[in-house]
């Protein structure tokens, strides 16, 4: 801008101004070369630059050789101050373009004001526009960032279910097992191995649910979109159909479960399919904690557009001091996953005596907003 007034300035004499000289230097370099700092002072900035302006003019200089550095630094105020601080600026340099008006000779006053009028107008509506842009993309970052913090904080909620799930039911299997294996151990040496075979193998699933896990949460490091870092895929997501293979370590621990289905199975979301497999999960462990004698029904009904789950107990042999209050983190797993899925869970005693869960699953979009097979 100052390369550009000094080049401007070698026309004076041709438009019948006195010709640069080195008394105008100075003022033409300070009406244009503070405009660098505007961004950090934008109100010292424009009074420098204009005062700068003001007195190349005073001294009967061409006064459209220093008019750029104003307008910058007036753009600069509207865009980085309050509306009140650019009109009062906007009226400065509209002062000022009438002054030059004055001292020129043969000029249109009505033209100098509607020119001043006009180009302040403008800087300052540009300027507030510019303004509001900023402010608009600082409330999106400022929304973006929380929802990033909360789409942490639910990721950290899905992982911690999972690990309760993982953890908690095999955990309770190994324990008991250990337990029966440690308790015939010298008189029943049979049904010692038996229980040991299902430790080895309830600790080898545990131990390949949580691989699978790490390997999901590392998958943008992985250099196989496919699976681990050795090539081998991944194990597949757990669902209803390896209900079976549950039922058959709770049966290991001790406790009678028997499964009834009912319709024609068939395959569904995966999401769907693994909140389903969880809940049962969830609900047999605490059959196997708190009611280890007790005989257990587990349920699936397979319905035109909804799949529920139950599995009840009939309450025998429930331990007081370990049944849980209600607050436990696999009752709020449970219900935290049914509403994720759109589906609708109940969880409570019998009055018939025992405990049951109950869950109502939408296997469609459509189902999820209908809930027509809900009450069935």
């Amino acid at each position: 801008m100052a390369a550009v007034a000094l080049l401007l300035g070698r026309e004076s004499a041709a438009q019948g101004w006195p010709a640069l000289d080195a008394r105008a230097l100075p003022w033409i370099a300070l009406s244009q070369l503070p405009v660098a700092l505007r961004a950090r002072a934008p109100l010292t900035v424009f009074a420098v630059v204009c005062a700068a302006d003001a007195v190349h003019v005073g001294l009967g200089y061409w006064p459209v050789v220093c008019t750029f550095g104003p307008m910058l630094a007036l753009y600069t105020v509207a865009a980085l101050r309050p509306l009140r601080d650019a009109l009062c600026c906007a009226a400065v340099l509209t002062g000022l373009w009438i002054c030059a008006g004055l001292v020129t000779d043969g000029s249109s006053m009505p033209s100098v004001l509607g020119q001043g009028l006009l180009f302040s107008a403008v800087l300052v509506r540009f300027g507030a526009l510019a303004r509001r842009s900023a402010a608009l993309a600082r409330r999106l970052r400022a929304e973006q960032a929380e929802r990033a913090r909360r789409e942490v904080a639910e990721e950290r909620g899905r992982i911690a279910r999972e690990l309760h799930d993982v953890v908690a039911h095999h955990m309770s299997v190994i324990s008991v097992q250990a337990g029966l294996a440690r308790f015939v151990f010298d008189s029943d040496r049979t049904t010692s191995r038996t229980a040991l075979d299902t430790i080895a193998g309830t600790s080898a699933e545990a131990l390949d649910e949580l691989r699978r896990m790490l390997q999901v949460l590392r998958e943008e490091d992985l250099a196989d979109a496919g699976g681990g870092r050795d090539g081998t895929p991944a194990a597949p997501m757990p669902g209803l159909d390896r209900v079976e293979d549950l039922v058959r370590r709770v049966r290991a621990g001790g406790v009678p479960v028997e499964v009834r289905v009912e319709g024609e199975p068939r395959p569904l979301a995966p999401g769907v399919d693994l909140c389903a497999y969880r809940v049962v999960q969830e609900a047999l462990t605490n059959v196997l904690k708190h009611a280890r004698h007790a005989e257990a029904v587990v349920e699936v009904r397979y319905l035109p557009q909804h799949v529920t789950v139950s599995v009840t107990d009939d309450g025998e042999g429930v331990i007081p001091d370990r049944v849980a209050g209600g607050g436990g983190h696999g009752l709020l797993g449970m219900r935290e996953r049914a509403k994720l899925y759109g589906g609708t869970i109940s969880i409570g005693p019998r009055n018939e005596g025992g405990f049951a869960v109950r869950l109502t699953l939408p296997t469609s979009a459509a189902a999820a907003r209908q809930g027509d097979d809900r009450t069935r």
